[in-house]
């Protein structure tokens, strides 16, 4: 039988619903979906909300900082670092308005790794973010 952990760490926003930050399986490591808000629960950079708390306006790059920084503690709480991660799938709620700036973002974080990649664009995601990750990293492999 393979090894499996579950990986969850507080450097990272805790998970929206009833699943671990990642889990291990023998050398792989499955990172849950990974969204941009803050670590310490102050809520989601760049988000503006009116006076109802709806949804205003959002940045995108304020978010892709964050996120891609979420990725890296969850990485780092697995004992990986980003050069580890062999597929990333990105989920964009916008793709017209926020892919360059995204994909602009992503070539700066990821450059030493160079993960396979599928990017998607989605209606919404579970909270008010513009973008979500799912890795898979190899740990240990050449």
């Amino acid at each position: 039988m393979t090894e499996q952990n579950t990986i969850t760490t507080t450097t990272a926003p805790p998970p929206v619903g009833a699943y671990p930050h990642a889990r291990r399986v023998g050398n792989l490591l499955f990172l849950s979906g990974v969204g941009p808000r803050a670590a310490d629960g102050s809520g989601i950079p760049g988000n503006v909300y009116d006076d109802q708390g709806r949804l205003q306006s959002y940045d995108i790059e304020a978010q892709c900082h964050s996120v891609f920084g979420n990725v890296r503690a969850v990485l780092e709480a697995s004992g990986a670092r980003l050069e580890d991660l062999v597929d990333v799938t990105v989920f964009l709620t916008d793709m017209q308005n926020d892919f360059a700036t995204f994909n602009r973002l992503y070539a700066d974080y990821f450059k030493n790794c160079n993960p396979c990649r599928t990017t998607i664009e989605i209606n919404a995601l579970p909270t008010p973010i513009a973008i979500e990750l799912k890795c898979v990293a190899a740990l240990g492999a050449e």
